[in-house]
């Protein structure tokens, strides 16, 4: 484990990602999507899992143009109230060009012809999604995505697999939300989304009070499958 620098593509300067390295070649690359609470100890306990299953797993600082090196806590009020005002001042398409430069540098660290996926949470749903429209991606995950019914317009453009994680209880993402999501994106060639009963959003963090264990664990073997599927 370890952390690379990245120069962002619009040459404004370089931010910081965590490494997860499996042992002997990687079968393929991930870039880990972080939630509000920034490239925490959760999001890294992803990329190391994912490294565990042979993956080379990537988790850029996104919030870098605010404040570099921002970790939080949900399970702490005052925290989670600065990651909510930290999503309001993030400028979305300049993270997504951020992922699309940490894609590059994924694949600078792959065999030619080696593939890379993405897998969000919370906003790094949100943004997985985004990267599906508008990067090479080669197969994105969301986990309770946020504000997809306003990125329905960009749907066309996704031409490789997209798989949404959808906790039916999640009070940022509401049920009108939910259906517009299956309305616009269930005949989506491309999009497969699962719904999870009872379940509320964070229902997959690797630490903290949001997870629920058989939720996470029948999510988390679905995008396995799914990542084994579509990037080998």
């Amino acid at each position: 484990m370890r952390e690379i620098s990245i120069p962002a593509l619009d040459d404004s300067g370089s931010f910081n990602a965590y490494v997860a390295e499996p042992d002997g070649a990687a079968r393929a690359a991930i870039v880990v999507i972080q939630e509000i609470f920034g490239v925490n100890r959760g999001i890294r306990q992803k990329c190391d899992k994912l490294a565990a299953a042979g993956y080379l797993a990537i988790a850029p600082d996104l919030f870098w143009r605010i404040e570099p090196g921002i970790e939080l806590d949900p399970d702490v009020d005052a925290e989670m109230q600065q990651a909510l005002g930290l999503m309001g001042k993030f400028d979305q398409d300049k993270g997504v060009a951020d992922i699309e430069a940490t894609i590059a540098a994924a694949r600078s660290h792959l065999a030619e012809g080696g593939k890379v996926g993405v897998v969000g949470y919370c906003l790094g749903g949100r943004l997985a999604f985004m990267t599906a429209a508008r990067t090479d991606a080669d197969a994105s995950v969301g986990y309770y995505a946020v504000g997809i019914d306003g990125l329905l317009g960009e749907a066309d453009a996704i031409a490789k697999p997209v798989m949404l994680h959808v906790p039916k209880d999640d009070h940022f993402v509401g049920a009108e939300t939910q259906a517009k999501m299956h309305e616009g994106l269930d005949d989506h060639p491309m999009v497969t989304l699962h719904d999870y009963a009872g379940e509320d959003h964070g229902f997959a963090t690797e630490v903290g009070n949001r997870r629920s264990p058989e939720a996470a664990e029948l999510a988390d073997a679905r995008t396995m499958a799914f990542f084994g599927e579509y990037l080998g």
